[in-house]
């Protein structure tokens, strides 16, 4: 009889908590535009070929992935075998996709993607979830306009430093108040 209730509460307990993840199905900016094109991109990434982010524009892509998100930045490969788990995507900037045509460039490209993981998980080795999201709020913030940076779900920038969404937006609501006691 224990061991009956016990299996009604641990479906219980994903039935609640799966939705949650599937949020992405819908993903509309905070503006309240939806990323038309997203498909069209995500299906250019599954066709296998290999493409760079072109590296002369501050655009980039969020890859988003079972369990995590992915940025890849300018100069950065993206598709081929790498991304054909990608889930969807969501643009950042002006994208413009190039295609790698010689191997040296599809490697300096690979170079480039492997930098922009590694970029992110120096951030998502701090230890306080509240660093993390600080970090990448302020690295996106370098790197792009803060308008833009402000119009991102929460979402994305928890699911690229392992984080809840709702700590993504406590750190946006609270900003410069949290500095002091994560640092």
């Amino acid at each position: 009889m224990d061991s009956e209730s016990y299996r009604r509460y641990q479906a219980a307990m994903v039935s609640t908590y799966y939705p949650d993840i599937l949020l992405l199905d819908h993903l509309v900016m905070t503006d309240g535009t939806e990323q038309s094109y997203a498909s069209d991109i995500l299906t250019l990434l599954h066709s296998g070929k290999v493409f760079v982010v072109n590296s002369r524009q501050r655009n980039g892509l969020i890859l988003f992935k079972r369990y995590h998100a992915e940025f890849a930045g300018p100069g950065a490969a993206v598709g081929g075998n790498y991304d054909l788990d990608c889930e969807r995507v969501l643009t950042i900037g002006n994208l413009s996709l190039l295609t790698a045509e010689s191997y040296e460039e599809r490697q300096k490209a690979y170079l480039i993607r492997r930098q922009w993981i590694r970029l992110i998980k120096q951030i998502t080795e701090h230890p306080l979830p509240q660093q993390r999201v600080q970090k990448i709020l302020d690295q996106f913030e370098q790197y792009f306009p803060l308008l833009m940076v402000d119009q991102m779900p929460d979402i994305v920038f928890a699911l690229l430093v392992g984080v809840l969404p709702q700590t993504v937006g406590t750190v946006r609501r609270l900003g410069n108040k949290l500095d002091g006691k994560f640092n």
